[in-house]
């Protein structure tokens, strides 16, 4: 299986340059839609529902106190299979030109973090699994 790092590399090998906050939000989608067209997890780590949208905690590790990211040596991209990379190709394709502010947004008005969130305040601490049956009942919804 891939882990979150070759998914990371593989979109920006795809994309090139972009915020680690979008990174984080690119990656989340093609976790929750690998579930629901392909029926499997895309990576075993687990995503989390910080303040500001899905997270994975792996990933921030290695990212930690930068802005933007162009490359990531610790993942592979050719790890991903084929069928992973249609799936991450489709997800790119169509919130890839977003801004890493405009998928926050839609994040927070999605029912896996808004559930995942729930009794926290807005901007508090929090770090609840967002399941991965929360995402594939919820962008199963939407296909």
């Amino acid at each position: 299986m891939a882990t979150v790092h070759d998914v990371a590399a593989y979109i920006l090998e795809r994309s090139g340059e972009m915020t680690t906050m979008k990174l984080q939000k690119l990656v989340y989608y093609a976790q929750a839609w690998s579930l629901v067209w392909d029926e499997a997890p895309l990576f075993p780590q687990r995503v989390e529902a910080w303040a500001n949208g899905p997270v994975v905690r792996e990933l921030y590790d290695a990212h930690r106190g930068k802005f933007k990211v162009s490359s990531w040596r610790r993942g592979r991209g050719d790890a991903l299979t084929d069928k992973q990379r249609e799936t991450v190709d489709a997800v790119l394709d169509f919130y890839g030109g977003r801004s890493s502010q405009w998928l926050s947004d839609l994040t927070h008005l999605e029912a896996p973090w808004r559930d995942a969130r729930a009794g926290l305040a807005p901007g508090e601490r929090g770090s609840r699994e967002i399941t991965h049956a929360a995402m594939a009942e919820y962008y199963s919804s939407l296909s």
